[in-house]
């Protein structure tokens, strides 16, 4: 069976595909229209022409836990199966959503320009670094309330870690967890309140997104939704660009209406507002919320146990998109 692969990925976690056989392998760059199955990544985009480019196309299995960069529709019309990863995305996706409240909260990245002279392109010079007892002050996460707009299991991992720093947790899901999840929260010690959509703009100091993109959600955050928040509430963005309206977003920066935002997602990415990178109460990162070296093996495993599972006709072991 072809497997063809739209990004290098490392070998190493797709070791037990050779064990059984499956080492026929090619990327897409090269002659793919004979795969039967196809490797692709979250930012790959997989159009219709691809799709159609590949007849003998059975499995695309995706690297990733979104998959909007796949043509469902096309896929539906020719029964293709779509896989995905969400199991290991999660704990490296709420490890930087929490880093990044800290930073931004603190002003780690802004200090850490400003210990070392630099200056963002367009700005003009800081006025000199001066140390002093009431100088360089931020703000503290412990006390604070988090809001987490979209309670799936990246946000309850992210409320484990703000639990475990005195935080208080409300949150906003399409529907309310079971009573029995909230009971096996409860007993790790993770208490979290449901609240509808405004009381979680009203009245988180951190509003995170852990939500995934669909057509409806987008830019559930706008100029409204910004208008809702504390003046002194920052806005965390590790799940999709498109849930920002990113002009609006950079106006209630400027303007004041929240503190500050920090984002490892883009409304038009790769490219970004170029007015997020000259303001010191942001802190961007590159979309690298599952970018750790673990994280992307345990990924490759991932993708590793559904074609297995594909290829063995056990659907019920496959974590299966359409």
């Amino acid at each position: 069976m072809k497997i063809a692969f739209t990004t290098e990925l490392p070998k190493e976690g797709f070791r037990r595909l050779a064990e059984r056989g499956l080492d026929n392998w090619s990327l897409v760059n090269g002659d793919c229209s004979e795969a039967e199955i196809l490797v692709s990544t979250f930012d790959y985009k997989v159009p219709r022409e691809l799709i159609e480019s590949m007849p003998r196309l059975k499995l695309i299995a995706n690297f990733g836990a979104g998959f909007n960069n796949i043509d469902l529709e096309a896929c539906r019309e020719r029964g293709i199966r779509v896989t995905n990863t969400p199991q290991p995305v999660i704990e490296p996706t709420a490890e930087l959503a929490f880093a990044l409240m800290i930073d931004v909260a603190r002003r780690v990245s802004e200090f850490d320009r400003k210990v070392r002279g630099l200056v963002p392109n367009g700005c003009t010079a800081p006025e000199p670094l001066r140390f002093g007892v009431m100088r360089n002050l931020s703000h503290s996460l412990y006390g604070k309330t988090l809001g987490i707009l979209g309670m799936g299991r990246i946000g309850q991992a992210l409320a484990r870690r703000a639990i475990a720093s005195g935080m208080k947790i409300l949150y906003h899901n399409r529907h309310e967890l079971t009573n029995e999840r909230m009971k096996e929260l409860t007993s790790e010690g993770i208490k979290v309140r449901y609240v509808d959509f405004q009381t979680l703009l009203q009245d988180s100091d951190f509003l995170s997104l852990n939500l995934p993109y669909t057509p409806e959600v987008h830019h559930i955050i706008g100029k409204p939704e910004l208008g809702m928040m504390k003046r002194s509430a920052y806005l965390i963005n590790t799940a999709r660009g498109a849930h920002v309206d990113e002009a609006a977003l950079v106006e209630a920066l400027k303007s004041g209406i929240i503190a500050g935002a920090a984002l490892d997602v883009y409304e038009f990415e790769p490219a970004i507002h170029p007015d997020l990178l000259k303001l010191p109460n942001v802190v961007l990162s590159p979309h690298t919320g599952t970018g750790t070296w673990e994280g992307r093996i345990a990924m490759c495993e991932n993708v590793t146990d559904n074609i297995i599972a594909f290829v063995e006709n056990r659907p019920n072991a496959m974590n299966i998109v359409i």
